[in-house]
């Protein structure tokens, strides 16, 4: 009688082994085994970060081994149970790999194909094309599109974190409890003694060091001692937490009427400004989207302000970028006066404060949530409903994907809900969080996620005219490397730009990224079909990429450069100020947040900078989805490249007050999980 042994992995995570009755069924190319319950009398099987083996006897050879089933049955109350993966080894002593890297539930059953990744085109026989089509369909019906609010990309159909599949949720709910966290976060930063005084205004500068004396490092210290310098202003647009909105400035914008008489004193090459323009050194930064966004008024106690400045930027002959004109409103008027850094010292704060504050709303709703947290979701959930497990595409993408819907499912049941935490410490909370992601899905497109599109559209794509630009200088490296590593892993399993447009799966994913994702918006650019390898090769480098590097470039710097309250305030209360000479220290510290916001903010760019317990870092795979020769040496080289560029980035901040790391792959996680 022919003997079988299958070999069972039980995952390491928590509550990941269960006491419920586990069944196996063998199916081959010449016949399936019987229900086979998994049991060693007298041991406890399934623990914890357990192997376990079994013999399954059959009446006669099965064949190759196509597919295995595994049942769960409730032994007692239902024990969620995590499989890792299944060996079987046949009679003939030859080894078939079947990854599970899932959750068997209630009394629900896993249907496995071996771990050899195939092309929907590639199956060739019914019974595992229909098991292919069996599992897209369940997905479907378990991964629903739902409109979280009108004009967002859409999100996945669930209000709750306990709501969503079980595969996608977090393995410890707790640990990603954002009130949990951040109320941890002001107890272990020793702030909760301010919060009894919550609307009280500090009473100078100085006094904000009160509650940042817990949370200093290397960076955060230094923009604590040089948030008023010019310098530190300018360089923040290169290599800060919002590295994105500064351009090459090539022509003065009409509405903003800055005149060679204003800034020739900034002007260090004896050139107008019209020169200095066609010369490539004047830069710009405008907020216009932010313009007309609601303030905060949850709180009718405390009106809070938000204001859409222009802000004017000059290289100087030290190559360092400084601002020479900001305009806090978009329309021009006697009401609305351009400061320059030749006015009185603290006109000049306030207006450059003022730049910050609207620059914190623009990173934390747009280039953060909405440009890597929402749009890394859409390309998970269509992952999800149009790849099967089988896919060479599917198991490329999910461990960029993990836990990035769980974390957006958690933010909107708890931080950027109505009432939630955003709205605490936030002036754009209270619903000017959602009017800004609605208008900036309106300029959303597909070119501007391509890393080297987005640079250059911005003129900001010349490395000599801007040598210190490390956000594009380490950003270029990742990006290549990514996409050598996703060209290498295209070219193993398309052989042709025909076997792209035959791949009705990947086609159906594209599709379903532009059509239901993004609604079919007009102007997004996002395609709907996919017609060669080269197209392919790019698409999933953007997934990959936005998951990844970006996301860690404009989410880990936070608490280096925001938790300094006045290089990054969260909410002014007081008006944009709309003539000169009215500026001096009171109306500055009656401007910034009071305490109880200082410290709610303080709190939240902690938690959001931490990263997750056993992090996972662009490269790593422990989750082994591909068993193939050919993917295991190409995931080596991409490491050995993120490796060395790690190694580059290191030396070139030895040394260096104001390193840059936010890019370095050995800070750069997998997926967007915080």
């Amino acid at each position: 009688m022919p003997v079988y042994t299958v070999t069972v992995a039980t995952g390491s995570q928590w509550f990941a082994g269960t006491d419920d009755y586990i069944y196996i069924t063998l199916v081959g190319t010449e016949g399936c085994s019987e229900r086979t319950l998994l049991d060693k009398p007298l041991y406890n099987d399934f623990e914890r970060g357990a192997v376990d083996s079994y013999d399954v006897r059959v009446g006669e050879n099965l064949g190759d081994i196509v597919l295995v089933k595994m049942e769960k049955k409730k032994y007692w109350v239902h024990d969620d149970w995590y499989c890792r993966y299944i060996t079987v080894k046949t009679p003939a002593g030859d080894y078939v790999e079947f990854p599970c890297f899932r959750w068997l539930t209630d009394d629900k059953e896993v249907v496995l194909r071996d771990g050899t990744a195939h092309l929907p085109q590639d199956d060739k026989t019914s019974i595992v094309k229909q098991h292919r089509q069996k599992e897209l369909d369940i997905r479907r019906k378990t991964y629903r599109w739902k409109e979280w609010q009108p004009g967002f990309p859409m999100s996945i159909d669930a209000n709750r974190h306990k709501d969503l599949p079980r595969d996608i949720q977090f393995d410890s709910e707790k640990g990603v409890d954002f009130v949990l966290n951040y109320s941890k976060a002001i107890e272990n930063l020793f702030v909760n003694q301010f919060m009894h005084m919550f609307q009280s205004s500090w009473s100078d500068f100085a006094d904000f060091e009160k509650i940042f004396v817990r949370i200093k490092n290397t960076i955060s210290e230094y923009v604590m001692q040089h948030w008023k310098e010019d310098f530190m202003f300018g360089y923040q647009f290169l290599n800060g937490c919002n590295p994105v909105v500064i351009q090459k400035c090539t022509k003065i914008p009409d509405k903003f009427p800055v005149t060679d008489e204003m800034v020739k004193v900034s002007l260090e090459r004896e050139l107008t400004l019209e020169e200095e323009v066609k010369a490539g050194n004047i830069y710009i930064v405008d907020y216009e989207v932010v313009d007309g966004i609601s303030a905060n008024c949850t709180d009718p106690c405390t009106l809070q302000y938000i204001a859409a400045p222009i802000c004017l930027l000059y290289k100087n002959l030290r190559n360092k970028i400084m601002p020479i004109a900001i305009q806090l409103g978009q329309t021009p008027g006697e009401d609305n006066p351009i400061f320059l850094p030749t006015d009185a010292k603290y006109d000049w704060l306030l207006a450059k404060i003022w730049v910050r504050s609207t620059d914190f709303h623009h990173h934390q709703t747009i280039t953060h949530l909405l440009r890597t947290h929402l749009m890394t979701e859409v390309f998970g959930i269509a992952m999800y409903r149009q790849l099967a497990a089988v896919h060479p595409v599917y198991k490329l993408l999910i461990p960029h994907i993990r836990f990035t819907i769980a974390i957006n499912t958690k933010a909107r049941e708890q931080l950027i809900c109505e009432c939630g935490i955003f709205d605490k410490a936030n002036a754009t909370g209270g619903g000017g969080h959602v009017q800004l992601v609605q208008r900036a899905v309106k300029s959303l497109t597909f070119r501007s996620l391509c890393f080297p599109d987005m640079i250059k559209a911005r003129g900001m794509n010349n490395t000599e005219e801007v040598p210190t630009y490390f956000y594009r200088d380490d950003g270029y490296q990742v990006w290549d490397a990514t996409k050598s590593f996703v060209s290498d892993v295209v070219h193993i399993y398309y052989k042709s730009d025909e076997a792209v447009r035959a791949d009705e799966e990947i086609q159906a994913f594209v599709k379903d990224v532009c059509s239901f994702g993004m609604q079919d918006l007009d102007h997004c650019g996002f395609p709907k079909s996919l017609k060669n390898r080269e197209e392919l090769v790019e698409y999933l480098t953007v997934v990959v990429f936005t998951a990844s590097a970006q996301h860690a470039a404009v989410n880990f710097g936070q608490y280096d450069w925001c938790s300094w309250i006045p290089n990054a305030p969260s909410t002014m209360r007081k008006p944009p100020p709309t003539q000169k000479g009215l500026a001096d220290v009171d109306l500055i510290i009656n401007s910034l947040p009071d305490r109880g916001r200082s410290s709610w903010h303080l709190g939240a760019v902690w938690a959001l900078s931490q990263y997750q317990e056993n992090e996972l870092y662009l490269g790593m795979y422990p989750d082994e989805h591909f068993i193939e020769k050919p993917v295991k040496a190409a995931m080596e080289r991409f490491r050995t490249q993120l490796t060395q560029i790690s190694s580059a980035i290191k030396r070139r901040n030895e040394g260096k007050k104001l390193p840059y790391y936010n890019m370095s792959p050995d800070r750069i996680p997998n997926s967007v999980a915080v």
